[in-house]
């Protein structure tokens, strides 16, 4: 979601400072699941929403698998609607469920569709969806070798990164104050997605009072775990709690909380590529074991150039700590992961993607 924000706002300004600009107005929509985080978050941008029936398929539930084709079945046709009412000149996806449907329905009414992977290697929708695309852009050139042999134009452009994250608003020290912490204390954030990371919670758990005897600790446990977290968090001593905040998601707040950390631990979905290189944020990354192993490839290319530690999902329970401790005791090892990171950034991302959006729209 938030690179399709971040595009948007690109986009917008672009569109501003187009001749054609005083003849039309720019106009998008954002199309999604109902159940999704972006049913709320995208009309707060400013952006319209409409709702597009979508389900996994590549499950082996029978039941949920029957149920979900039945929900992809009305997302195509829901899609269907959506495309000939609204007739747009270009469509913008970044892979997910619901883009099947909408991908569909715009290549059957020749709307021009550039996808977006920003992942290091593409999931089977997109893989499936890139038959479709008149672009493709990618977050690093490596990524472009898997569309190789397709009509579509290849963009090497980044991921596009959230301005908030790239203007350094703020110091570490005006960050860690946001959560009344101390300016000064080696500081730790920890976080798996909105729905959270169980076996990080758990992993963090087993090792939280340890870590608040020399460091303090920014928690995201997802609204899943956060009443256990809660629980665990009031048999943490006084001092220990006042080094310890615990919270289910953050929204806005999770700008100053990525300035405040000194290391990270989470999962390694495609943000990570994006937002921490963006800080020259160093990183121990875990991650999701799914199929594909879109997250393995993606936590593996940081690891490779030095800004990330990967550790396995099961692998926690024994490693968590010792790398930690090992990272936060070396901060040259820190400052040469934070370096390497950094120069990974790719800053002009969204103003590239949203060129290329630009251009097939008004040709």
């Amino acid at each position: 979601m938030y690179p399709v924000l971040t595009v948007a706002a690109a986009l917008k300004i672009l569109w501003s400072e187009h001749p054609a600009s005083s003849q039309r107005s720019l106009e998008m929509l954002y199309a999604g699941t109902a159940d999704g985080v972006e049913a709320q978050l995208v009309p707060r941008a400013g952006i319209p929403f409409a709702p597009i029936s979508a389900g996994q398929i590549r499950i082996y539930n029978p039941l949920k698998l029957a149920r979900n084709a039945l929900r992809m079945g009305l997302g195509g046709f829901q899609a269907h609607r959506l495309i000939q009412r609204w007739r747009p000149h270009a469509l913008f996806v970044t892979g997910g469920y619901v883009c099947g449907p909408v991908v569909w329905a715009a290549a059957r009414h020749g709307v021009p569709v550039l996808i977006y992977l920003p992942d290091i290697t593409p999931g089977l929708g997109v893989q499936r969806l890139a038959r479709h695309a008149t672009a493709i852009a990618v977050t690093f050139p490596e990524a472009a070798q898997h569309f190789q042999g397709l009509r579509a134009r290849i963009i090497d452009a980044g991921y596009p990164v959230r301005p908030e994250l790239q203007q350094r608003t703020m110091s570490k020290a005006q960050a860690r104050q946001a959560f009344h912490l101390d300016p000064q204390r080696p500081t730790l954030l920890v976080f798996g997605g909105s729905r959270g990371a169980r076996a990080i919670n758990q992993a963090l758990a087993a090792i939280l009072p340890i870590l608040l005897e020399t460091m303090q600790v920014i928690h995201i446990s997802g609204h899943l775990d956060h009443p256990a977290a809660q629980a665990r968090a009031q048999n943490l001593s006084p001092a220990q709690q006042s080094h310890y905040r615990l919270f289910p998601y953050l929204h806005e707040a999770m700008i100053p909380a990525l300035h405040a950390a000194d290391l990270v631990v989470a999962r390694a979905g495609a943000s990570t590529l994006g937002e921490f290189p963006a800080l020259g944020l160093p990183a121990i990354l875990v991650p999701l074991p799914i199929s594909g192993g879109h997250q393995r490839h993606n936590a593996r290319y940081l690891a490779d150039r030095g800004a990330a530690v990967m550790i396995d999902n099961d692998a926690l329970p024994t490693q968590l700590l010792p790398t930690i401790q090992e990272l936060i005791r070396h901060p040259a090892q820190l400052t040469a992961m934070s370096r390497a990171s950094a120069a990974l950034a790719r800053p002009h991302a969204a103003q590239t993607i949203a060129q290329a959006l630009l251009d097939l729209a008004i040709k």
